[in-house]
């Protein structure tokens, strides 16, 4: 019985590592992809941070196409006077994994 519960919690873990690899692809895509020169996850800087934009957007059904067709076409007037330009050096695989990975953000 002693064992149960430590091989359920490694269970558990093991389970959540995936997710966690996941989540720091997508902000080494971010980073490499130069979005975070002006965003960051947690605090404004040029734009928005993800975290208020996941937050800004969370329960909308078409989230993550209204987000990955701004990451690639730009955008201005949402977050304030400053825009967005476009982002030619991202592809549209990588915009939608890029959107759906700042919707996830709490």
């Amino acid at each position: 019985m002693k064992l149960v519960l430590p091989l359920i919690l490694l269970a558990a873990s093991a389970a959540s590592m995936p997710a966690m690899a996941d989540a720091k692809d997508d902000l080494k895509l971010a980073t490499d992809k130069n979005c975070m020169a002006c965003h960051a996850v947690d605090k404004k800087l040029v734009g928005p941070a993800y975290k208020d934009v996941a937050a800004k957007y969370a329960g909308q059904k078409d989230a993550a196409s209204v987000l990955a067709l701004k990451v690639l076409k730009g955008g201005s007037g949402v977050w304030g006077p400053i825009p967005m330009p476009p982002n030619v050096q991202v592809s549209e695989a990588e915009a939608k994994k890029l959107a759906a990975w700042v919707l996830t953000l709490k």
